[in-house]
């Protein structure tokens, strides 16, 4: 990745229409950034990703100046879930509550003052998400964080219906999974 930035540096003109496109939407991709729990450093990280992305897919910089606000959060999203995969991925399972605290949306935490049910209840959350398809669980996750539907439909591009469709089963099949691990810890 340091390697394609060192690319993109000297192969991009200062102001460009790249530059213009990043400074008008980079509150906004800063912002979706810090609601999926993102550190500075780690926004940056992504911003830079960003960059690079729509370099690659606009070299030339047309059309540039008529990308949607909607495009570019779909693509700031989907650097976001690359970034949290890369660090899942290089990351070791920790069992202490702040990491626990972390994972467990605010609306489902418990009380701080219990962290042992906090840490039970953060491990089952996750594995019950993790057997939601795809789909599914990125509006779950949306919901959980607190987005409104047209929201999610403005972030994935997806009819109001499908988000509407896709979150309601999706948090019937998270309902189900949480109480067939009810017997589990």
């Amino acid at each position: 990745m340091k390697r394609d930035r060192a690319l993109y540096y000297r192969a991009m003109p200062p102001a460009s229409a790249l530059d213009q496109l990043l400074e008008k939407f980079d509150a906004l991709a800063r912002q979706v950034a810090r609601t999926r729990g993102l550190d500075a450093t780690e926004v940056d990280d992504v911003v830079q990703d960003v960059r690079i992305r729509l370099w690659k897919a606009h070299p030339t910089g047309e059309n540039l100046a008529t990308l949607t606000a909607s495009y570019f959060v779909r693509v700031v999203t989907s650097a976001v879930v690359d970034h949290l995969r890369r660090e899942r991925r290089h990351s070791h399972t920790s069992l202490d509550a702040e990491h626990a605290a972390a994972t467990v949306p605010t609306t489902l935490q418990v009380a701080p003052a219990d962290h042992a049910e906090r840490d039970a209840l953060a491990r089952k959350l996750r594995r019950a998400l993790d057997t939601l398809a795809p789909n599914r669980r990125v509006l779950v996750l949306l919901h959980l964080e607190g987005y409104t539907r047209e929201d999610m439909s403005s972030m994935t591009g997806w009819s109001e219906a499908k988000v509407r469709n896709l979150l309601y089963r999706g948090l019937d099949d998270l309902r189900e999974a949480l109480t067939a691990m009810e017997g589990t810890a």
